[in-house]
């Protein structure tokens, strides 16, 4: 039995979000599971994050058992013959027994991309949030600064369950010329994240771009971890998983 670890990428759009859910729903677990068994693979698939509907991933890890004999590089080619056209896997490699995508995981970073231009961009529809009026970047940024370290983040996540408490190692915004125009895209990378956590804090990043709260207010909802306080959830097609890190005892070296 060998366990593997794939980097997948998929447009989120046409998904029901990543884990899979009751019949009928399509989800990117239940279309991976769904065609393991044919390269020989167990049909259970294991995330080490995850995404909810419209929500993008550029390299998404998974672990899987293969007790077949295909080789470890002719992996990525096998499944992306079955795969839709909106989920490929980018690489594989075999890990240790004991891996876990989920587990092991050192950190997790996502993107969120907003284009700023006078009228929408038809491309960019599913692929970033659309503002045309003008934002504060400076008090962007001042924002920003509260949100590193270790808080609890109840205050910007929804149909949370958990223990709000994370640490986030990195909260960062950058201005960039994209394909269709000026984008501001938001970096986040931390230990692990709640449950609508990102675009929630994006959310409220942009009423502070607006004029429509002070910076010093991600303070009070830190404080609090009052829902109420915060802005409303950032829609789903800016936000992209980014990727995830490993230590590197788990991932033994490419051959």
């Amino acid at each position: 039995m060998r366990r593997i670890l794939i980097l997948t990428e998929y447009d989120g759009t046409h998904f029901a979000g990543l884990q899979r859910q009751r019949p009928g729903l399509r989800t990117v677990q239940g279309e991976l599971e769904r065609i393991l068994p044919e390269i020989g693979a167990l049909p259970k698939a294991v995330a080490a994050g995850r995404t909810d509907a419209g929500v993008h991933a550029l390299a998404m890890p998974f672990h899987f058992d293969l007790p077949g004999r295909i080789p470890t590089e002719k992996i990525p080619e096998a499944l992306n013959r079955l795969l839709p056209e909106d989920l490929k896997v980018l690489a594989a490699r075999e890990v240790a027994p004991d891996f876990h995508a989920r587990k092991d995981a050192l950190w997790r970073a996502y993107l969120y991309r907003v284009l700023l231009r006078p009228h929408p961009s038809p491309l960019l529809r599913h692929r970033a949030l659309w503002i045309r009026h003008p934002l504060d970047l400076a008090a962007i940024q001042e924002a920003l600064a509260y949100l590193p370290g270790r808080h609890n983040f109840l205050g910007f996540a929804k149909e949370e369950v958990r223990a709000g408490e994370r640490e986030l190692y990195e909260a960062r915004m950058e201005e960039v010329e994209g394909e269709a125009g000026r984008e501001l895209r938001f970096y986040f990378r931390g230990q692990s994240f709640l449950r609508g956590q990102v675009r929630g804090m994006v959310g409220t990043l942009l009423e502070v771009g607006l004029g429509k709260r002070f910076p010093e207010s991600l303070r009070l909802i830190l404080q609090t971890q009052d829902r109420g306080q915060a802005g409303p959830s950032a829609p789903p097609q800016g936000l992209y998983f980014l990727e995830a890190r490993y230590p590197e005892d788990k991932l033994p070296p490419k051959t």
